[in-house]
């Protein structure tokens, strides 16, 4: 049964499907035309197609909105979306908005808005979800909410003020960092400064990770150092290193000084290799362990929410010191091999034998093969001294195989345009021009 009101917030996410019951894509936004003395008018909804691909999603082709989904009277036209004048995104650039009550009580922030049929293929925005300034006689509540009429409200945005981006980010807190980067990308420059300005230094962190490094640069230069450096330190040395090597490198330097020592370290050793050898690939902080420790303990490091997929695959057992660079390399013990020893079991009793670690001079094209021969999702990198000093996993391989524009290729499936053969990886062009060793 098709809903008569819908409020665009809860809208976000849902799955669309067409006739046939396909899904082809979820909704990411909803897009409205301002009118004269009339509460602004639905057009369409803006869908996150197959491959990211941004579309438009006329309100006219829907059939039924409700139970978390939406059908639609035929195939989505595949041309890429892109906003009109006079076109406003309800969730990129509504909400967050100051409005002031007709009847002079005061102001209020948009946090929502309600969509309510009119008839057939006609949507339009009848009530806005406010919510009231904290008052003095209560600081640490919130303020009062209220559901009020279009027309009951006045938009106010002085001229200077930066909009608030603190509903948006509300809004799209259980989005992937991928996702949430395709968001951030997709929204007008001004506002997406100002969702970038006010995420967190880790959610920050993820998504730029997920950015094309010219993207990653567009963004932190319209940013102070001292919030760059904070975020870099949040970001895995890897990718600290490959954004930093593609600034100035004055710039560069100066960002590594406000860095907290310990991490700036890290970066500085990355950036001391080439971009296509497995010591430009690799992360310098994998889970390392004693051979004395417990699986117990080895398995409590990969349960932390905070360890990648391909980190928690295996743990390094080295001699002390515990942190790279180690003392001497021991070996890896594999995941599924610790789950099948009690939790006592030690881990020095557990290493693979018959894996062996690579220099970190290694090409990546030999780390690739090594990876795909022994079905690996990780490999350790050793110095000569055979101390561990990272750890390449596969996907880091797979972000220097692929395209250096990949990201953007949203009109196809990643997996239509990866070559599997050995040829192909062999001389597959690096993604990472970057020149390393220089600083």
């Amino acid at each position: 049964m098709s809903a008569t009101r819908v409020f665009a917030a809860r809208l976000v996410g849902s799955l669309v499907f067409n006739p046939a019951g396909d899904r082809v894509g979820k909704i990411r936004d909803v897009l409205v035309v301002y009118r004269h003395e009339n509460p602004p008018r639905v057009v369409g909804l803006i869908v996150e197609a197959v491959g990211k691909r941004r579309v438009f999603l006329s309100i006219g082709r829907i059939a039924s909105i409700g139970n978390g989904q939406v059908i639609t009277t035929g195939d989505i036209n595949p041309r890429k979306f892109e906003q009109r004048g006079g076109e406003v995104r309800v969730i990129a650039e509504m909400l967050g908005r100051r409005v002031h009550f007709d009847d002079k009580s005061g102001d209020a922030i948009i946090e929502d808005a309600s969509l309510e049929s009119t008839g057939p293929g006609e949507w339009e925005i009848t009530s806005v979800f406010v919510r009231r300034p904290r008052t003095a006689s209560a600081p640490f509540a919130k303020g009062v909410t209220a559901l009020v009429a279009w027309d009951a409200v006045t938009e106010r945005q002085p001229d200077g003020e930066s909009q608030s981006a603190e509903q948006l980010i509300a809004t799209y807190s259980e989005l992937k960092p991928a996702d949430l980067a395709n968001t951030l990308l997709d929204l007008p420059s001004e506002r997406m400064m100002e969702v970038a300005e006010e995420l967190p230094d880790d959610r920050l962190a993820d998504v730029l990770e997920e950015m094309d490094e010219s993207d990653q640069i567009d963004i932190i230069e319209q940013l102070d150092d001292e919030r760059v450096a904070d975020v870099l330190e949040q970001m895995e040395p890897d990718d600290a290193a490959d954004l930093i090597a593609e600034l100035p490198a004055e710039r560069g330097e100066h960002l590594l000084e406000l860095m907290e020592p310990e991490d700036a370290e890290d970066v500085r050793l990355l950036l001391s290799f080439g971009a296509d050898t497995a010591g430009g690939l690799m992360t310098s902080d994998p889970i390392i362990l004693s051979a004395e420790s417990t699986v117990a303990e080895g398995l409590a490091m990969i349960r932390r929410h905070d360890t990648a997929p391909a980190l928690a695959a295996a743990v390094c057992v080295t001699l002390p010191p515990y942190e790279s660079p180690t003392g001497r390399f021991l070996g890896l013990v594999h995941f599924q091999r610790m789950l099948r020893y009690p939790p006592h079991e030690r881990l020095g009793t557990l290493i693979d034998s018959g894996l062996e670690p690579i220099q970190a001079t290694t090409s990546a094209a030999e780390v690739a093969r090594i990876l795909a021969s022994y079905n690996l999702v990780s490999v350790p990198v050793v110095d000569e001294a055979h101390r561990l000093v990272g750890v390449v996993t596969i996907d880091d391989v797979l972000d220097y195989l692929l395209p250096d524009d990949w990201r953007s290729h949203d009109d196809d499936h990643p997996a239509d345009r990866v070559s599997t053969s050995t040829s192909s990886i062999s001389t597959a062009r690096p993604r990472k021009k970057v020149t390393r060793g220089t600083r």
